[in-house]
């Protein structure tokens, strides 16, 4: 089959297969037609990219101004973090994003990966928050895109041990520990996440002892683990639940124990057959550390405010801002999917291999 026999079954087969994905296909390319030309036009043929408040106001919107992104990118992307000190953050994250796509692209496996993340977390904090010959930088300070890939990472790392074990909870034999599972899971399903942070950050000091105090993004984060905790406990009670029980009672047959059969048998099909799931709580937890904010965290979004309010000049250039920032969480969550499509064709080879 020739190349041009080749793309003509391809347009058949995926735009073109029946009456209905046609007209769809039809619709999509005229408004392509429709709105493309103006804005290619608006974000790259009459930009600004250059740091000039004038040239941006003599456009008068006519062309993006991309100066501001020029002229705020270092407190976009790292916050109220010292200046002169913006190489720590950067390096910490480049440090996250290794580990994140070392496990991702199944560069390493097992206990190797297992030491990158003892080895990465570590060092991210120490680089972000000092000692070892480092100045010290409260958390307060903190902020922009390490901030948001600390409480995304941290959240789903935290809450996927807790999640394995609210799910096995909800499916346990003893009546009071599956009540109290359920009670959590449907106590924290029935709120919004931005209820469980200001819990976190202004009514949990409230009730802590005299002259005890934990640090705002310790609560944060603690608040983010679990109301993600309990959507992905979820999700893997489902996965466990749709193992046939059969396999149980094959393990049985081989003399595996309960636990054993869990933990070799059970569980990593399970879980297997719910990647997908959780890699969307994965994507919903790396866009919801956005609410931080309203705590006073700057992660991206914040910072980008952070960046604008005190600077009329710029100011009005607020959604170039916005498509930025949203370019970056696109690419997060393109990432994390490509990641989930790579665990799905590696568990796949390994079940078949």
């Amino acid at each position: 089959m020739n190349s041009s026999a080749t793309v003509r079954h391809w347009l058949r087969q995926n735009l073109f297969p029946d009456a209905f994905s046609t007209a769809v296909t039809l619709a999509l390319v005229a408004a392509a037609i429709f709105w493309l030309p103006g804005l290619i036009d608006w974000m790259l043929l009459q930009a600004v990219f250059r740091a000039d408040a004038g040239a941006c106001h003599a456009a008068n919107h006519a062309g993006a101004c991309w100066g501001v992104v020029t002229e705020k990118y270092r407190i976009i992307l790292f916050g109220r973090y010292p200046y002169e000190e913006q190489w720590r953050p950067l390096l910490a994250s480049a440090l996250l994003l290794l580990a994140i796509a070392a496990g991702g692209r199944r560069l390493l496996a097992g206990r190797a990966l297992l030491a990158t993340w003892a080895l990465a977390l570590p060092a991210f904090l120490v680089l972000m928050g000092g000692g070892f010959g480092l100045g010290l930088v409260g958390s307060d300070q903190w902020g922009g895109l390490p901030l948001t890939l600390l409480l995304a990472t941290l959240g789903m790392l935290l809450a996927f041990p807790l999640a394995i074990l609210v799910a096995l909870g909800r499916l346990s034999r003893l009546a009071l520990l599956r009540a109290l599972c359920a009670a959590y899971v449907e106590l924290v399903r029935g709120v919004p996440l931005i209820s469980v942070l200001f819990l976190a950050s202004f009514l949990f000091p409230i009730i802590l002892p005299q002259g005890l105090s934990i640090d705002v993004l310790l609560r944060v984060q603690a608040g983010i683990v679990l109301f993600a905790a309990a959507y992905l406990s979820e999700t893997i009670r489902g996965g466990l639940q749709a193992i046939p029980p059969g396999q149980h009672d094959a393990a049985a047959a081989l003399g595996l124990g309960r636990w054993q059969a869990l933990r070799w048998i059970v569980l990593p099909q399970a879980l297997r057959a719910v990647i997908p799931s959780m890699m969307n709580s994965a994507v919903s937890v790396f866009k919801d550390t956005s609410l931080v904010t309203v705590v006073s965290l700057y992660e991206l979004t914040g910072s980008l405010s952070l960046a604008l309010a005190g600077d009329a000049e710029w100011r009005s250039y607020q959604l170039e801002g916005y498509l930025f920032i949203g370019l970056i969480y696109w690419i997060g969550c393109h990432s994390m999917s490509r990641f989930s499509r790579g665990l799905e064709r590696g568990e796949e080879s390994a079940a078949t291999g």
